[in-house]
């Protein structure tokens, strides 16, 4: 179909509304023609043949709890409570079994027992223990994962990968954006992640401590992605990220680069606008080439970088920290993963920019904060030319 993942989600959000609204209406339609008729013991009964209204009422009551805890403040300041009370997913489809009957819940069964097989294979894979080969750490507090990769394993551009630390928690599952390109760094996988949240923090912590570890369990389900991409289809792309959202535009460029350097060197011209909040967010950029460097020829790529920092009027040089590299200790249990310069300055009119792009084909992509891909999608908009392709790429749900 062509979903990325997260348009995966966005779908699922939208039928889950859905079906819990149809559900709630339901039962409350019953409840009030049982009320009204003097037969509200019918919630009670359990049929043995026929529809069981208790099995349905226990089914409506596990996904009200599920519907309440995806509310957004609920979901993104308790979210351990929203992914734990997901499960009760189980309860609902046993009970409206249960309520309806065999015979009519077979209408749903060949999708649950899709779902079932893709939760299997996923256990399968996340059962796996992953060599971390080295970790590279940022000033900006934000950490570079490079695992080993089996060089047969491809991916497009803007995948994500699940990790789990289980010397952090055995149970959570944080999805990441890859920062590495399948054709450029064939034997590696590398993601980023930025110190933001408890999990998040815990890892710095650990990887920054005075005694870091020399090996690190981690374990991986993925990559996750679309089948591929038509990025490079524009005579030129103009990347606008915000923060950590400059992730999946590190895994574009490598794989342009790629490009540019073999199948005739035909790759569209790169603009790379990214914003930070600070001065010492800059360091993000250097993670536009893997740790290991790389062979191909920067120079064939044309990449313009405007780099912009926009809570500090002077950089903070005092106790700037340096780029760090650390490198681990390979398991005998472990395995390979299978299945350039900036300017400060004042942030210049986006839709000036794009006035002044050559090209009859400009590509426009932006990743980062809700309120940045809202106004990038309304200046592309405005803009009164058919050359210009806008595309959002969202992580948050």
């Amino acid at each position: 179909m062509g979903l990325t993942s997260e348009g995966s989600i966005k779908y699922h959000i939208w039928l889950g509304h859905i079906t819990m609204a149809l559900f709630t209406a339901h039962g409350l339609c019953y409840v009030t023609f049982w009320d009204k008729t003097h037969q509200i013991s019918e919630i009670f009964t359990w049929n043995k043949v026929g529809v069981s209204n208790v099995a349905g009422g226990v089914a409506l009551l596990a996904g009200l709890t599920m519907w309440a805890t995806t509310l957004p403040f609920i979901r993104r300041k308790a979210f351990e409570l929203f992914f734990y009370t997901h499960h009760l997913y189980i309860v609902f489809v046993v009970f409206f079994v249960l309520h309806v009957g065999f015979s009519y819940s077979c209408i749903m069964l060949p999708g649950f027992y899709l779902f079932l097989i893709d939760r299997y294979l996923r256990f399968l894979q996340s059962q796996q223990k992953i060599r971390l080969v080295s970790a590279r750490v940022l000033p900006c507090e934000a950490v570079e994962l490079n695992f080993s990769k089996n060089p047969g394993l491809c991916y497009a551009p803007t995948s994500i990968i699940f990790i789990n630390v289980p010397s952090i928690s055995k149970l959570q599952w944080h999805p990441f954006t890859i920062t590495s390109s399948s054709n450029t760094d064939s034997d590696t996988l590398s993601i980023v992640i930025k110190s933001s949240g408890s999990w998040s923090r815990a890892l710095f912590h650990k990887l920054t401590s005075s005694s870091p570890p020399t090996h690190l369990d981690v374990s991986i389900e993925g990559p996750y992605g679309p089948a591929s991409t038509i990025f490079s289809r524009h005579e030129m792309l103009v990347m606008v990220s915000g923060g950590s959202g400059i992730t999946p535009f590190i895994s574009i460029i490598r794989s342009l680069l790629f490009k540019a350097n073999t199948e005739g060197g035909k790759a569209p011209r790169v603009l790379l606008i990214c914003a930070f909040k600070k001065s010492i967010d800059l360091t993000m950029i250097d993670l536009l080439l893997p740790v290991s460097g790389t062979a191909f020829d920067t120079s064939r790529l044309h990449l313009q970088i405007e780099a912009y920092v926009t809570r500090e009027k002077q950089p903070a040089m005092k106790d700037r920290k340096l780029l760090q590299t650390l490198w681990f200790k390979s398991n005998a249990l472990d395995e390979p993963v299978s299945a350039i310069p900036f300017k400060l300055e004042n942030f210049h009119s986006l839709a000036e920019i794009l006035y002044n792009c050559d090209g009859s084909s400009i590509g426009v992509l932006v990743s980062g904060p809700s309120k940045m891909r809202h106004a990038v999608a309304s200046i592309c908009t405005s803009c009164s030319t058919d050359d210009i392709h806008f595309e959002s790429i969202s992580f948050s749900w």
